[in-house]
């Protein structure tokens, strides 16, 4: 028994659904686990058997999907301080050995014991567990890819991730891009690739001659996100858009919400639900939103106390709101650009200020400006700046008409995306 012979067929709308076992392998990336969940949750709810290998701290979200849970048996590695000041080489350095290469052995005994006692016909791992993918290809199991972002890896045609670039015109941008793929590949191989080809080594694999070459071996790149929303680019053949998950996360989504009183836009601010230092900014957006004549719904999520920050009359403070609804009502979203609150704003028609902070939230950012859908201004601008750039935001109709006409076109492949990713994970 491999897991990829079928346990039993059940009907699903027109056609029989053959059931399977799925294992996800997933790390706690914070805004990507509640679409790595989503996937889980819907392979339960078409009657698969899915098994999720994670953090301990995702085991409550877990279970509420109906997947059953297995702790990683080796306590995290700790928080990654990426929102230190750090020089290129040395955030490289740190991000990984903290996210790929400190995990990867543990991560790919875990696995490949899973798969001896599961027999999963489908690994699905998040993107940077390597030990994962490892364990899956040493023991002859196809694996999938979860990137729950805009396309990161290098691709020509594609603005490197990381920067916020925009896309590159005529042949001075093309050497940019080229320059800065080279970099990328550089920056990993320079860390990882050693340590990265001595683990496949032990596990009787040939090695590769890029870091990134791990995740070509994947049977597919699923991107959680819309290619309306990504800038064009020529992806690898296994990689497929399959559309945003839209699923707020498993601590908001069953609080309820009142709308607050009053007359004024409503303004949405939704910063990082993993601590990335931005308390002194958020603090910042609520001083800003108390010297405007709107209504202001703040939802601070883990990483920071209710009680930790000072909110004039007109802004609530909230540990939690359900995202959805909330967004119904408002007219404007302020953001980290995290990719799920930018993809669920714009989805909800909303524009957006975006005050990004790291990670791949600058690219999120550039792609909502480059479409005309909202602003970005510095993390650390202050009150005045981002009032302003909220007011700019809700007075001039264009910004919200251009949320509107990316947003119809997000939503559409959110939509379809569910029959996209089924047919990638049930064919």
């Amino acid at each position: 028994m491999t897991g990829l012979e079928p346990n039993h067929s059940i009907q699903g709308g027109a056609r029989a659904i053959t059931t399977r076992k799925y294992l996800f392998a997933l790390t706690d990336g914070g805004g990507t686990v509640p679409p790595e969940l989503g996937v889980a949750r819907r392979l339960v709810d078409r009657g698969h058997h899915v098994t999720v290998l994670a953090d301990e701290s995702m085991g409550g979200q877990t279970r509420g999907t109906g997947a059953a849970f297995l702790p990683w048996s080796v306590a995290p590695t700790g928080e990654l301080r990426d929102w230190e000041r750090q020089s290129p080489m040395s955030l490289a350095r740190n991000t990984v050995e903290h996210m790929i290469t400190g995990p990867a052995p543990d991560q790919a005994r875990e696995v490949g014991a899973a798969i001896e006692r599961i027999q999963p016909g489908l690994v699905l791992t998040s993107f940077f567990a390597f030990g994962a993918m490892i364990a899956a290809e040493a023991k002859r199991v196809p694996f999938n890819v979860l990137l729950p972002n805009t396309y990161g890896l290098p691709a020509k045609g594609m603005p490197p991730g990381g920067a916020g670039l925009a896309p590159a015109h005529g042949p001075l941008g093309r050497l940019r891009d080229q320059v800065a793929r080279s970099g990328v590949n550089w920056l990993f191989d320079r860390y990882a690739l050693a340590p990265v080809n001595a683990l496949r080594t032990q596990y009787r694999l040939d090695p590769i001659a890029t870091t990134l070459n791990q995740v070509q071996h994947a049977n597919l790149q699923l991107i959680l996100t819309s290619p309306a929303f990504d800038f064009p680019g020529e992806l690898p053949e296994n990689a497929r858009y399959v559309g945003p998950v839209l699923d707020d996360p498993a601590w908001a989504a069953d609080v309820s919400w009142t709308e607050p009183p009053g007359e004024g836009p409503l303004v949405l601010v939704a910063m990082s639900s993993t601590f990335q230092n931005h308390q002194a900014c958020l603090q910042r957006i609520i001083d800003a939103l108390g010297t405007l004549p709107v209504r202001g719904v703040v939802t601070t999520g883990p990483a920071i106390k209710v009680e930790d920050l000072r909110a004039p009359a007109n802004v609530s403070v909230l540990a939690a709101a359900p995202h959805a609804e909330v967004m119904r009502h408002a007219n404007v979203v302020v953001t980290h650009g995290g990719h799920g609150t930018v993809i669920k704003a714009l989805a909800a028609g909303l524009p957006l200020v975006v005050l990004h902070h790291g990670r791949d939230q600058a690219d999120n950012a550039v792609r909502v400006t480059a479409r005309g859908a909202g602003i970005a201004v510095p993390r650390r601008a202050s009150p005045g700046r981002i009032a302003a750039a909220v007011s700019t935001v809700l007075g001039s109709p264009a910004y919200a008409a251009a949320a509107v006409e990316l947003g119809r076109a997000v939503a559409l492949d959110a939509d379809a995306g569910n029959a996209l990713l089924l047919d990638a994970l049930e064919g």
